[in-house]
């Protein structure tokens, strides 16, 4: 019985860490993209009213 538990742990254990390690390398490749344009830094910092 311990040592079916144990297999099932083993197993458990490296599926989370198959899934964090995919979270990862996703995370990874979307930081070298840029999702948005550049922004303009001749912009004053603040809005003008309206």
């Amino acid at each position: 019985m311990a040592a079916a538990r144990r297999a099932d742990l083993i197993r458990e254990a490296d599926r989370y860490r198959r899934i964090r390690e995919a979270e990862e390398a996703h995370r990874a490749s979307s930081r070298g993209q840029d999702h948005e344009g550049p922004v303009s830094r001749n912009r004053s910092r603040f809005v003008r009213a309206a």
